[in-house]
């Protein structure tokens, strides 16, 4: 792909989706799945194992949202096994019904170190499992019962903990040569505008909510990535990805997706590329860590064939 410097705020994807696609229908919704331990010590001395399963919530419609499904259980640390997790997600499908929630479409497992076992468990309840980092409302969710729920009970761990061994991050991976599009560009858009993303019909999306703190007029940074021929199918391809985020690393810039997949979209040149991450980091902090990455055929075209919304969270 050709690439294009950092430029101003691009007015050209607010109005995207004008004239795009109906939107596809609705269907089940996913999970978001975390078993782990946590930082608390049970009478017997051994750290809680537990499990966190909740529904990913739809983007905002007209300012509200469904609450979404949450339930929790905690595993004896001599039973964490898929056989257990299997009658745990069991028992939470059954309380899912009963409150009037849908069985899941898929179940998103966050941690890469639990896939196999997760795996097990969902195929024996033949749910499809999906090894991804875009489990934003289990994040957030996890974030808060660290903060608040963990530090309050019996046993909990207080004091310095021994740090999480830094991700050991893989070389990005050029894309093949069917998913590259003609050109790219960098681009904002006023996180006013994302508040009507799920009515701009986009071919593939990959929507979140928005951070209630998020200011109306904070500038969100991104890219559209251009194809006059293969938008589509680029966009469907990435959309097999899940992608994450979006990085600027030396003069590479990448897209990690997944759980480990790291995807090598250009190089820049040197001082394009210290300009560009320092310009986008500054971007992303001061938009809640949001992204976005946009697939259209060409500039002037308002039909988006693809758009995700991206955040930058804590590895698993």
């Amino acid at each position: 792909m050709n690439a294009e410097p950092p430029n101003a705020p691009d007015p050209g994807l607010a109005g995207a989706g004008a004239a795009s696609v109906a939107d596809a229908p609705v269907g089940q919704p996913d999970w978001e799945l975390d078993f782990y331990s946590r930082p608390v010590l049970e009478a017997d001395g051994r750290k809680r194992w537990e499990l966190l399963i909740c529904s990913t919530p739809p983007p905002a419609a007209n300012g509200t949202t469904p609450a979404p499904f949450r339930w929790v259980r905690v595993c004896p640390a001599t039973s964490v096994n898929s056989l257990w997790l299997r009658e745990a997600i069991e028992a939470a499908l059954a309380e899912a019904r009963s409150q009037g929630f849908s069985r899941p479409r898929r179940l998103r497992c966050w941690r890469g170190s639990m896939r196999t076992m997760v795996q097990r468990a969902a195929e024996a309840l033949q749910l499809e499992l999906v090894p991804s980092r875009r489990c934003y409302a289990l994040v957030e969710w996890l974030r808060q019962r660290e903060a608040e729920v963990y530090p309050a009970e019996p046993g909990a761990l207080v004091g310095p903990l021994a740090p999480v061994p830094a991700a050991i991050r893989g070389v990005p991976v050029p894309l093949p040569e069917v998913a590259r599009g003609d050109r790219w560009a960098w681009a904002t858009l006023p996180a006013e505008a994302l508040r009507d993303a799920a009515e701009w019909g986009a071919g593939f999306a990959g929507l979140i909510q928005l951070p209630p703190e998020l200011e109306t007029a904070a500038a969100v940074p991104g890219i559209r990535l251009f194809s006059r021929h293969r938008a589509l199918a680029i966009a469907g391809w990435l959309a097999g990805l899940e992608p994450v985020r979006l990085e600027v690393e030396g003069n590479q810039l990448v897209l990690e997706a997944g759980l480990e997949d790291r995807w090598l979209l250009t190089t820049l040149p040197g001082e394009e590329a210290r300009l560009a991450s320092e310009a986008f980091e500054t971007a992303r902090a001061q938009a809640g860590g949001l992204q976005f990455l946009a697939v259209q055929a060409e500039e002037q075209e308002q039909r988006l064939e693809g758009f995700w919304l991206l955040r930058d969270l804590p590895d698993a």
